[in-house]
């Protein structure tokens, strides 16, 4: 494959001009939601077409074209799986329902409601998401539920919210990134993640002018390289000294936009506070990137602000998965603000959501301390408001439950639920300490794991229920850019499979917690959803499935204030008491886990082309299994010779945790202190056996991006 995926992004087929007609939908996988058709097909997997949108204008990435495959795959689950000595054979709908309502009365007849967890997944739609998050708290009463989300985009969340009152992934249309001439992306590698994307820095990288911070040479840093643009090979875990080094020189070099600070922003002076220690010598010295290139890079902004040609300024998961990724945001914050780039047209900060809905999945009610609209848990106001649209009293409603990792490893545990439902999600690949998560998962009395595939997490599982896919369902996802879009069943789901709503007002019925609160409907759930958000921060109330069915473009917030919805925000005011943007800067910590003479070298991981998360899907696909069969190493050569390793090699990654046997891959372009190790294989070649569960002390995200390791042969 070249660097990036061209011939997957530019279709071969002809293009359909409107993406919202009936039987057009959105692909399963990243949050950029590119536009595409699902047709039924005799005797093969549904067929594949590629549909004109704007955040993909009519590309595919390999994942996208290949998505059908999974509908009718051979390990599609079609019957519900009960343990019986040890093994998970099938049984019938009823069976299984009552084998975990049993479940759930044990646990909570030993541990309260608080006896049974419920754990999310950022690739169900909104309706589902609400539904969840109100079934655990109504018909379970529990308050213990939170999401994979928690370990995608929480530390952007956090930043956001605490800079701009208000966390939306891009606060304008992915489409004003065309225009811009400089594009700072820092721990974004979208040539690998969402191909279609890069069309949208075209003008940039042509201009010079896209700019990657990253530590290995990635398909987007050699893209931007290209095209004679800028690659920051930082160290990794030095994210926040890099931001604050950048800002400095904004400041020194009379780049900050004081104007803007004056007018729109509060707390510069204790940024500055920070930033002033950050000299670029200092900052060359700590993160390995060169005066030159970080005078460069500030240059590049400035300019094509200044020429009001496009500036902009985001981040992703490589700049977010640490234990300071709050920090590590509020810096890059703090940067955006001083050269007065948030708020404006032609110019912003943004932050690339990673799942298919990991955006309105956060919105809705999976996260432990929020409810529907992104309102706060703990607020009474948006207690009662819920309240009065679920037709309870607030006492009723549980308070906060604690984050997706101390949620997991409290499982089992003394005064620990004993009894978890886990939906669209597999933690046994995708936790960090994954071997420390299995122990948990496996010490519960009952697992419920609802899927399509068996998963690894499904394997352990002591209940498992089939359930449809993507292109078999109805119901809306909110894309990267705040976008509410209209997912359209396509095909049928086979028979035995169920929709998670249909499970959850059997179990409710079961249960005898009021299974009409439950409706099994999405477009009921979806206008109940859009009352209760109502006033809140992600507010829906003005959006319903005939606006979106209409080809309506209705980006949240979308109330009685603002009913054609907000695809820009900011523009008048920033979502603060007084309007202003606030720089919330802290010191840059050192990594959470330093290396010593055992433990050498920082690993760090990420995604690939060919695979998505955790990869129970698409290591399932012929051509992406193909293309990615097994997990690698990659690593400079002079480290691998160093230890008797060379390309090609079986070797082991070792961390004070677990180790990964991995194929070794070497390139020169590696940074000499650093392992990059992809994430989407299981068993022994689970990179998270590695990662460890230090907790950033905001969102709550563990430490994912950077380890101590020592590469040996294995």
């Amino acid at each position: 494959m070249t660097s990036v995926d061209t011939a997957r992004v530019t279709p071969d087929r002809p293009r359909v001009q409107d993406a919202e007609g009936p039987g057009h939908t959105h692909c399963p996988y990243c949050a950029l939601q590119c536009a595409m058709s699902v047709t039924p097909t005799a005797g093969r997997a549904a067929e594949v077409t590629p549909e004109w949108f704007p955040t993909n204008r009519g590309g595919l990435c390999r994942k996208g074209w290949t998505a059908g495959e999974l509908l009718d795959h051979p390990d599609r689950l079609t019957t519900p799986l009960i343990r019986r000595d040890g093994r998970l054979e099938p049984c019938d709908w009823d069976t299984a329902l009552d084998r975990v309502v049993d479940g759930i009365r044990r646990a909570q007849a030993a541990g309260g409601p608080d006896g049974v967890a419920v754990f999310g997944g950022g690739g169900l739609t909104n309706e589902k998401a609400y539904q969840l998050g109100k079934f655990t708290r109504l018909a379970l009463g529990s308050r213990l539920i939170d999401y994979n989300g928690r370990w995608c985009m929480s530390s952007a969340a956090a930043a956001a919210n605490r800079s701009f009152g208000l966390d939306r992934g891009l606060p304008f249309p992915v489409t004003d990134l065309s225009g811009a001439r400089a594009v700072l992306l820092i721990g974004a590698n979208p040539a690998d993640t969402m191909p279609p994307f890069l069309q949208h820095l075209d003008t940039a990288a042509a201009a010079g002018g896209l700019i990657v911070a990253d530590p290995r040479l990635s398909a987007t840093a050699r893209h931007a390289l290209d095209g004679g643009g800028v690659h920051l090979r930082l160290r990794p875990g030095t994210d926040a000294a890099l931001a604050l080094g950048l800002l400095h020189l904004v400041v020194v070099t009379g780049a900050a936009d004081t104007r803007y600070l004056a007018a729109r922003t509060t707390g510069f002076e204790d940024a500055w506070a920070h930033a002033a220690a950050w000299l670029p010598e200092r900052t060359e010295r700590v993160t390995g990137v060169s005066v030159a290139l970080l005078e460069r890079a500030v240059r590049l902004l400035a300019d094509a602000r200044d020429a009001g040609a496009g500036s902009y300024i985001l981040t992703a998961r490589g700049a977010e998965q640490h234990a300071d990724g709050t920090s590590v945001v509020g810096a890059v914050i703090a940067l955006a603000l001083a050269l007065g780039l948030p708020g404006r047209p032609g110019t912003g900060y943004g932050t690339l959501t990673g799942q298919g809905n990991g955006q309105g999945g956060r919105e809705h009610g999976q996260k432990a301390d929020q409810l529907p609209g992104y309102r706060m848990i703990t607020d009474p106001d948006a207690r009662a408001h819920v309240a009065a649209v679920w037709g309870v009293d607030p006492e009723q409603i549980p308070g906060p439950g604690v984050s997706a990792f101390e949620l997991l490893d409290s499982l089992g545990q003394p005064g620990g639920p004993t009894a978890m439902l886990l939906h669209a999600s597999n933690p046994v690949v995708s936790a960090p300490d994954a071997d420390r998560v299995a122990e948990r998962l496996r010490a519960l009395d009952t697992l419920v794991v609802a899927d399509f595939v068996l998963s690894e997490t499904a394997a352990l599982a002591d209940v498992v229920l089939p359930v449809s896919q993507w292109a078999e369902e109805e119901g809306t996802l909110t894309n990267l850019e705040g976008r509410v879009l209209r997912r359209r069943r396509s095909i049928t789901p086979p028979d035995g499979a169920r929709d998670e709503l249909w499970i959850w007002h059997e179990l409710a019925r079961r249960l005898d917690r009021g299974p009409e609160n439950f409706p099994t409907d999405p477009r009921v759930v979806f206008d109940e959803l859009a009352r209760a958000s109502a006033g809140g921060k992600a507010d829906y109330s003005a959006i319903d499935w005939d606006r979106l069915d209409a080809g309506e473009v209705l980006h949240w917030p979308c109330g009685s204030d603002s009913p054609d919805g907000t695809p820009r925000l900011f523009l008048d005011g920033f979502a603060t008491a007084d309007g202003r943007a606030r720089f919330v800067v802290d010191a840059p910590r050192t990594p959470a886990e330093p290396t010593d003479a055992a433990f050498p070298l920082l690993a760090t991981t990420g995604r690939l082309l060919a695979h998505y998360q955790s990869g129970a899907q698409t290591r399932r696909v012929g051509e992406l299994a193909a293309a990615e069969p097994r997990m690698w190493v990659q690593v400079h050569p002079v480290v691998a010779r160093a230890v008797g390793l060379a390309d090609g090699d079986a070797a082991r990654v070792v961390s004070r945790r677990g180790a990964v046997e991995a194929e070794v891959r070497c390139d020169e372009d590696m940074r000499s202190d650093t392992l990059f190790l992809p994430f989407h294989f299981a068993g022994s070649g689970r990179a998270n056996l590695l990662t460890l569960p230090e907790l950033d002390p905001h969102s709550r995200m563990p430490e994912f991006k950077v380890c101590a390791v020592r590469l040996e042969a294995a």
